[in-house]
């Protein structure tokens, strides 16, 4: 007889004369006659309660029953006389499918703390709070996909192999199949190049853009970063649109327009889910969520938010004058006291952003923007892209770039250039802003950070 998942036990509208579930025991009690054993399977938050009456077999299988270990019980779908609980199963029978050693299970009924679970990442998904959040994260991935197809975008795989630096920090990972210690050539490695692991997907997805119009990539990047920030991991993904024909104002339109939809996708699919953290993790998270979901963004140049921050007197650990890049503290100052929503800061100092961003006619600023959200700061960078190739050339001359590495780039601003946008938002800080947990590593499966390449 095949499983029936708990999600879908529980949602039942009328009893059932015979079932079969499977999953592991968060916990068994047992009473005179009969166990009561709450099994979890992950397809939902909650547990169901089975009652098994004892019979010697029973009773020989439930010896060997622990808090973690995966069974089987076959019975009947009954109503619960308990509270809290619509449904119950009636046991007939129960199946020991793997044990779990009593003495070295480390997720005992008992709140453990995050550091404690991010060591055993492997089992922190069967915890209410990680199953949850992964949970929320295959859904809002699904909502990605969901949001750019009802709008006629085409989902485009960039490479993640790259020669080329998108960004120009050269924090990258290289990658080689030449031997550790190896004095040979680069032109003796596979690519007879430098290769490295890609920080962005924007550069071959505007390449797309110039022939399909509206295209995104969505997949993982890499920061080769030394950073041990609650906000950096050193392989996280990134949604990326890029967008023909759309200026700088476009942009963040499209911006906004995508956070707030996938943040109506994720409360009105994971309900039970964002709750958890509702309740548990951040007692603000659904005013935060709600005041995303109804007032429109804040647009603020660079320049009226270098002053803002000047004039409030308010002492930062980072200086703060026209040229600076805004750091984190910076951000969260200006969305979570001074205009307490989120927002959108613009036009920065071109001499602190990357080769490709349109240059303004004031020849100092370029068409850059930065999303900022109550609690994580940058949540989407973007820009509109310089499309007059003589611009383009000077600031690659400028910020020494060789051009013989971005020849294909440059190609496309020789046959048919068109002004045209895009952005790139941290799938994970997504995550952070729905969910309310305030350290990256705890939305992801396997953070990969400095000295820590486990599971």
């Amino acid at each position: 007889m095949q499983r029936t998942k708990i999600k879908d036990a529980l949602a039942a509208t009328q009893a059932m004369d015979e079932i079969v579930i499977k999953g592991w025991v968060r916990t068994k009690r047992d009473s005179k006659g009969f166990s009561f054993v709450e099994i979890n399977d992950g397809s939902c938050l909650q547990n169901i309660q089975a009652i098994v009456d004892h019979t010697p077999e029973i009773e020989a299988t439930l010896a060997d029953v622990g808090t973690g270990a995966a069974v089987g019980i076959t019975g009947s779908l009954v109503e619960s006389p308990g509270k809290g609980q619509k449904w119950e199963v009636r046991g007939t029978a129960i199946e020991l499918i793997g044990t779990a050693d009593q003495e070295t299970f480390p997720l005992q009924k008992k709140r453990h703390t995050d550091e404690f679970l991010r060591g055993i990442a492997h089992l922190r998904p069967r915890t209410n709070k990680y199953g949850a959040m992964f949970r929320i994260r295959s859904a809002l991935a699904q909502g990605v996909h969901k949001f750019f197809a009802e709008r006629g975008f085409f989902y485009v795989h960039t490479p993640i192999l790259t020669g080329s630096d998108c960004e120009g920090a050269g924090e990258m990972f290289r990658v080689t199949s030449l031997e550790h210690g190896s004095q040979a050539p680069v032109e003796q490695d596979f690519f007879g190049r430098p290769a490295h692991l890609t920080v962005s997907g924007q550069l071959e997805a505007e390449m797309f853009s110039l022939a399909l119009g509206d295209v995104y990539t969505f997949g993982p990047t890499f920061r080769a970063e030394n950073s041990n920030t609650p906000r950096h991991v050193a392989e996280f993904w990134m949604i990326e649109p890029e967008m023909a024909f759309v200026d700088l104002a476009g942009d963040m339109d499209f911006g906004e327009e995508m956070i707030k939809y996938l943040v109506a996708h994720v409360l009105d699919t994971c309900a039970s889910d964002v709750e958890l953290f509702a309740k548990w993790v951040d007692k603000s998270l659904m005013p935060t969520l709600e005041t995303v979901l109804n007032r429109e963004f804040v647009r603020l140049p660079y320049t009226e938010a270098v002053d803002i921050l000047i004039k409030s007197n308010k002492k930062f650990d980072y200086p703060v004058e026209w040229g600076i890049d805004l750091q984190t503290e910076h951000e969260r100052f200006l969305c979570e006291e001074k205009f307490k929503q989120p927002l959108y800061v613009y036009d920065y100092p071109k001499s602190i952003k990357p080769f490709y961003m349109r240059v303004n006619d004031d020849d100092r600023t370029v068409a850059a923007m930065d999303c900022l959200v109550p609690r994580i700061g940058e949540i989407i960078g973007g820009s509109q892209r310089e499309e007059r190739m003589d611009v383009l050339l000077a600031r690659m001359k400028e910020m020494d770039l060789p051009e013989d590495h971005y020849w294909w780039y440059v190609d496309s601003r020789r046959f048919g250039s068109v002004p045209h946008s895009g952005f790139g938002l941290g799938f994970e800080r997504l995550l952070m802003l729905v969910t309310g947990v305030s350290n990256i590593r705890d939305a992801m499966p396997f953070p990969r950070t400095p000295n820590n390449l486990d599971f």
